[in-house]
């Protein structure tokens, strides 16, 4: 990555944690030609390899955090509750939907008001996100949420799509949220740290809803932002092979 992309970066990555989002076209087209190259091992469309989408570990997310390396930079989500789904595009268009067990759910998702029929992008382009029920709280949510895509006749008006990951892409965090945006998708809510002791801080807030209010949560998801350490992980045969955990908490 040369200097004034870095520069770019780190520019754009503090823009976002004030509230900004919002990268130039310029931006955009040279993060489309530097950060995805496809992945064709990461395919979860292909049902001749029978791939599920990969769950959220839930246990020990401290020893998760004693893991890592000294001011690893880590993002924090809401983890919505709702029903996971990976979309794939392909020359710009909605080209498939499926559930975390691989189901076919095209049909249903194409019917979300939320989820755009056509991204500028000119490649095979796969996506994941969670569909839940807006203004609802976490467990009713998964259940609208399930009973809409079980269901061929029941409208979705009440859901809606939040996209928080690339699947075939190299791009980071913070970089992906901002590319996705410009794709036209929602985004999660997100913040980003470098320290570690600041997660039980974020865990707080969320449980005092000063944050991820507007979402049906059951807990807050931390996530390695460098999409190289979570491809170092992801390959690992050490225990220490996860990138993202979920903190999970009941809020009465």
């Amino acid at each position: 990555m040369n200097n004034s992309l870095v520069r770019d970066t780190k520019y754009l990555d503090e823009q976002y944690r004030i509230g900004d989002g919002t990268i130039s076209d310029d931006a955009f087209k040279q993060l489309e030609k530097l950060f995805i190259p496809a992945h064709p091992e990461f395919d979860y469309f292909n049902q001749n390899k029978n791939r599920l989408l990969p769950k959220l570990a839930k246990e020990n997310y401290k020893d998760f955090l004693g893991s890592l390396l000294t001011k690893t930079r880590l993002s924090i989500q809401p983890k919505i509750d709702g029903c996971a789904i990976a979309i794939r595009y392909i020359n710009g268009k909605f080209n498939k939907a499926i559930t975390k067990k691989g189901f076919d759910v095209t049909s249903k998702i194409k019917q979300i008001k939320n989820v755009p029929d056509c991204i500028p992008i000119k490649r095979d382009f796969q996506i994941r996100g969670e569909l839940y029920a807006t203004n609802q709280v976490a467990g009713i949510s998964q259940r609208i949420a399930r009973k809409y895509l079980n269901d061929k006749k029941r409208i979705g008006d009440s859901l809606s799509f939040c996209c928080f990951q690339i699947l075939n892409g190299r791009l980071n965090q913070y970089e992906t949220l901002n590319y996705l945006k410009k794709c036209g998708f929602n985004t999660p809510e997100s913040y980003f740290t470098n320290l570690t002791s600041e997660i039980e801080i974020y865990k707080k807030n969320w449980l005092e809803r000063k944050i991820f209010a507007k979402y049906p949560t059951d807990g807050i998801v931390i996530k390695i932002n460098s999409r190289k350490l979570q491809l170092l992980r992801e390959t690992s045969l050490s225990q220490n092979n996860e990138w993202q955990y979920a903190i999970e908490n009941t809020i009465n």
